[in-house]
């Protein structure tokens, strides 16, 4: 008997699968999406391959673990606090209804639900480009108690998307006004533009706008809003086909320093 174990672990939304010596030390781990064994120690191979035969799916590649890229490396330096990636869609309303659920039965709904609800459906979608060389974090803090409700970084740049639940309701943009059902129209986008100068200004780099709409029963836009973006949350997947505006390694740059919490510190 080798003695190891393989132990399923969740990082960043990617399952690994850690292989680990008698004293709990890891020799391997494997990388579901990427098919690759990863082998701390070149002596143990055998040992480790077949500790994980029962958890290989199809054809794999074996051997050390690759070089980290610069953009890499400067995650590695993140301390967990500092870091955004983990950041779930509506990572603030989540903690501020874990800290303050309201009362059980209440008459009229808690709109910070509705907001998380928003949110929740506008990050999963953004989510799904990953494969296509994007990336997402949700919910940065910026000065002052707000936040950007998601970043989007990838071949088409830069993107701050505000979500808005809007569920069977209709909605009306006159720049810079948004009414939504039968609420009081408000500037919403110029707080959007807002958001995204200071972004712009923390990564030195252009960032755009969006308004992004969870399930509106209708939409009608006065005329196209200067420099903003309005989808609904089931086009969001169209901006997979935007490129041409930033190289994989300067994407990779650009969302290695985003992630740092410290980056947002003085915007």
């Amino acid at each position: 008997m080798s003695g190891l174990r393989v132990v399923p672990t969740w990082r960043h939304g990617r399952e690994r699968l850690y292989v680990c010596g008698p004293d709990g030390g890891n020799v391997a781990w494997y990388d579901r999406e990427t098919g690759r064994v990863n082998l701390i120690g070149e002596d143990r191979r055998q040992d480790v391959l077949e500790a994980l035969k029962p958890f290989l799916t199809g054809p794999v590649t074996v051997g050390p673990p690759p070089v980290p890229t610069p953009a890499e490396l400067a995650r590695l330096t993140l301390h967990p606090d500092d870091d955004l990636a983990p950041n779930r869609p509506g990572e603030a309303l989540i903690v501020a209804l874990d800290r303050d659920p309201g009362p059980a039965h209440r008459i009229r709904p808690d709109l910070r639900r509705r907001a998380l609800a928003a949110e929740q459906t506008v990050g999963e979608a953004l989510d799904g480009l990953e494969g296509a060389g994007w990336h997402t974090l949700h919910s940065v803090p910026l000065p002052g108690g707000d936040r950007i409700h998601h970043l989007l970084i990838g071949p088409g740049g830069l993107f701050t998307v505000h979500a808005l639940y809007a569920r069977k309701q209709r909605v009306l943009v006159a720049d810079p006004m948004v009414t939504l059902g039968r609420r009081e129209a408000e500037p919403l986008l110029r707080r959007l533009r807002a958001d995204a100068d200071r972004a712009s200004y923390a990564l030195t780099a252009e960032v755009r706008p969006v308004l992004a709409l969870a399930g509106p029963a209708d939409l009608r836009i006065t005329a196209p809003p200067r420099g903003i973006r309005i989808l609904q949350d089931p086009d969001l997947p169209s901006l997979a086909r935007l490129a041409g505006v930033l190289k994989p390694a300067d994407a990779e740059a650009l969302h290695a320093m985003a992630r740092d919490r410290n980056t947002w510190g003085r915007v």
